[in-house]
């Protein structure tokens, strides 16, 4: 895989060497960009081919304004995905964010044509032109360390906060992401003059939101370059000091990834701690809820009797 703009040093292909690689099988990819697509209802269809002719899995989203995507595969057919998406002036060198797992995350492959790529009910954002600069994630270290008077905001909605979260981070209670411009009201107006360092799941939340921050006129937004998912990994190349605590909720079958041994939130059922989430095996009901292992045993994988 070639070299990720988004790190500060190494090729991706560290991460495929890793530890344990032996006991992997799937490369999880997922990247952005928001760039002008007219043609956007013309990709679909060779993109959805070559995916499946490559046995990936996983969902590709295209918009006008963009192209976001996460999937899954052997190392040889992620890299063909990259290749082919390289071809592509516009879709060239996009950002990517990689982990590991030992099982296929996605059911199917599916390749969508949006309105939106990240759905903010805004569309006269376009972060193509004006979004908030870049920091690395050893850059907000120093920050931090220097004792910068720096807020952190976490743009996630409020079930993947439950479950992980950085230490000191403004959590904004929302369910949905189109809530975001109406929690953003709800902020002191001294917040619009200090630094504000945003963060997500992988970055594009945070791309949309600072431009809309920006737009109602945040002075200092930034955003944590590659989101929770990068910064992990370069906790783990870097030696950076972890500040995240518990899991990082991820939209696939694995639900998170552990990132610390910090276990933030409570079994929905009986109040111990955990932080598992599991969808409620009722065919009618598949609720979204934090269960432990032992009410998952006694209430066979489901929110209620």
């Amino acid at each position: 895989l070639r070299e990720s703009p988004s790190s500060t040093g190494g090729p991706l292909g560290d991460v495929l060497s890793s530890e344990r690689r032996s006991e992997y099988m799937f490369i999880n990819l997922s990247g952005y960009r928001f760039v002008d697509l007219p043609d956007r209802d013309q990709l679909r269809a060779p993109l959805l081919n070559l995916c499946l002719s490559l046995d990936l899995k996983g969902t590709i989203l295209l918009s006008h304004n963009g192209i976001n995507f996460s999937i899954s595969g052997d190392k040889e057919s992620t890299e063909a995905l990259i290749e082919y998406l390289d071809l592509d002036i516009r879709l060239a060198g996009i950002p990517l964010k990689l982990s590991q797992s030992d099982y296929q995350p996605y059911r199917r492959m599916l390749v969508k044509c949006k309105r939106e790529i990240i759905s903010l009910g805004q569309d006269d954002i376009r972060p193509s032109e004006l979004t908030g600069p870049y920091i690395a994630p050893k850059e907000l270290q120093v920050m931090l360390d220097d004792g910068h008077d720096v807020l952190l905001l976490d743009t996630r909605n409020d079930y993947e906060t439950r479950v992980g979260v950085f230490e000191g981070a403004i959590s904004l209670d929302i369910s949905s992401f189109r809530q975001f411009p109406q929690a953003i009201e709800s902020l002191p107006e001294e917040y619009k003059c200090r630094p504000l360092v945003m963060y997500c799941t992988g970055g594009i939340r945070c791309e949309k939101a600072s431009a809309y921050l920006k737009y109602k006129g945040f002075k200092k937004v930034y955003q944590l370059e590659g989101g929770i998912i990068e910064y992990f990994r370069q906790v783990k190349v870097q030696g950076i000091n972890n500040l995240f605590m518990g899991k990082n909720f991820v939209f696939d079958q694995r639900k998170a990834e552990r990132i610390s041994e910090h276990i933030i939130s409570n079994c929905h059922q009986c109040g111990s701690p955990s932080d598992s989430h599991i969808n409620c095996a009722n065919e009618s009901c598949h609720l979204l809820f934090i269960q432990c292992e032992s009410c998952r045993l006694k209430m066979q994988n489901c929110c209620s009797k």
